[in-house]
């Protein structure tokens, strides 16, 4: 169609578009009745206009590069090379094997398997150089990378792997080695994290292990950083906030002559996860991995519908991997690179979210950083206010779960489906910190419905 088609129109500014809006509400205020507040203090407003941006973007039509990935708890190795192997023939383009335990025998698990082609993440639930060595020593290593936190596990767990001084000092063995590191960002969004808190979190997080490294230029400047994400159910926001992610990242690097570029590895959340209803998980997860996929991730791995009560089952499994391949090879998400660039909500998002969040991580940094707060159990204290919010606002209905706190099926029965423990388990034992812990919205509604079954 031809551009001179448009040009026979008069461009409306965003002041006339505003007038008419006024117009219209016949004296009603139009800050009170068509701009809305977030939890993050973000304000949303009805329209968003080029003239809000100084710059303007073009929308490229290049492929995009993200893959599908599966994720693989490996408690046996041979089983779980053939699942891997397996999921891989129906589609999958990457694997992520999440590690128990230094018994697994690598190349059991790895026969067969080609990392030059299926790129493959390594999730250790323990910290071990000789493991490490092993992994890096493979041929086709490049093709594998390998997720060391330790933070993240003290933050999860509320101990050290062994001990600060020891711990630090394997995970520098390690890094110099491999030359990467990983940010599991996750655990603050299923723990009850606002957006903001999520982005803040992430970048004083990796700023821990930049400071540590922070004169070792060699490190420094070959270093890969991946964060593991979760992406909630809130559409546009969870697409502003990976990008969020990447422009504070670029800043903290630049800062550090750091590699600016950061790998996103993203899930939909457990947060927003329900056993009564339990179908309309998969729309969640569909939404959410679209959100996972406009926003940037470079690799998206789906959650079972039925994960949070059910064992690991090719069903669920399969029905997961499904979703990416439509979104993919039906849906043409893999067609269009950078989708979300030029729609002025998002960008407006995108920066707000950012700029909230780069004020929150100044914040940690002048009361003595990440660590100094988790110890403290600041980090801790700000998750659970806004959990108290959300709890709130989901006993009020105003945050909605379909077949939980509204229009639930009164006939619906789980008891008799439930394979794994649902709910937040406790185990009272010593700690370092207090752990951060992560708890679904509709708990305490379900362990009531629960009690009340035939």
């Amino acid at each position: 169609m031809s551009n001179k088609l448009f040009n026979e129109f008069d461009s409306v500014s965003a002041k006339q578009w505003k007038q008419k809006i006024q117009f219209d509400l016949k004296g009603a205020d139009y800050n009170d009745t068509l701009i809305w507040k977030t939890n993050e203090a973000i304000s949303v407003k009805p329209f968003y206009h080029a003239d809000d941006f100084k710059e303007q973007h073009d929308v490229s039509n290049t492929e995009t590069t993200w893959n599908i990935c599966q994720a693989i708890f490996v408690a046996d190795a041979k089983k779980s090379n053939q699942k891997a192997i397996n999921a891989i023939e129906r589609g999958a383009e990457s694997i992520k094997f999440i590690i128990p335990s230094e018994a697994i025998l690598i190349s059991d698990l790895l026969e067969n398997i080609n990392p030059d082609t299926t790129p493959l993440y390594f999730e250790l639930q323990f910290l071990s150089e000789t493991f490490v060595k092993q992994l890096t020593a493979i041929p086709s290593h490049t093709g594998i990378h390998i997720h060391t936190d330790i933070i993240g596990n003290l933050a999860k767990s509320g101990n050290w792997y062994h001990n600060l001084k020891d711990d630090f000092s394997k995970f520098e063995t390690i890094i110099t080695n491999t030359k990467s590191f990983s940010v599991n960002v996750s655990l603050y969004q299923n723990a009850g994290a606002n957006i903001i808190q999520q982005l803040a979190y992430a970048i004083a997080h990796a700023n821990e292990y930049l400071s540590y490294f922070e004169n070792n230029k060699e490190v420094l400047s070959a270093l890969k950083i991946t964060f593991n994400v979760s992406v909630g159910t809130n559409y546009f926001f969870e697409i502003a906030k990976l990008r969020a992610l990447r422009i504070l990242w670029d800043t903290l690097a630049t800062a550090y002559k750091a590699p600016p570029n950061c790998y996103i590895l993203a899930s939909p959340t457990k947060r927003n996860k329900t056993l009564y209803d339990y179908n309309t998980n998969m729309l969640r997860t569909t939404t959410e991995c679209m959100s996972a996929i406009l926003g940037g991730a470079n690799s998206v791995y789906n959650l079972p519908y039925d994960a949070i009560y059910h064992k690991d089952n090719e069903f669920g499994e399969r029905i997961a991997r499904n979703q990416l391949l439509v979104l993919k090879h039906e849906s043409y998400f893999g067609l269009v690179n950078n989708p979300s660039d030029g729609a002025y909500y998002i960008e407006s998002l995108t920066h707000q979210l950012a700029e909230k969040a780069l004020d929150l991580f100044k914040n940690i940094e002048e009361n003595g950083g990440f660590l100094k707060q988790l110890k403290e159990g600041t980090i801790q204290r700000k998750i659970k206010e806004n959990v108290t919010k959300e709890e709130a606002q989901f006993n009020a209905g105003e945050r909605i779960l379909l077949g939980s706190n509204k229009h639930p099926n009164a006939e619906d029965k789980i008891k008799h489906e439930l394979e794994l423990y649902p709910f937040v388990k406790t185990n009272q034992r010593k700690t370092w910190i207090e752990p951060i812990i992560e708890k679904r919205l509709a708990e305490k509604i379900e362990q009531e419905r629960l009690k009340n079954e035939n």
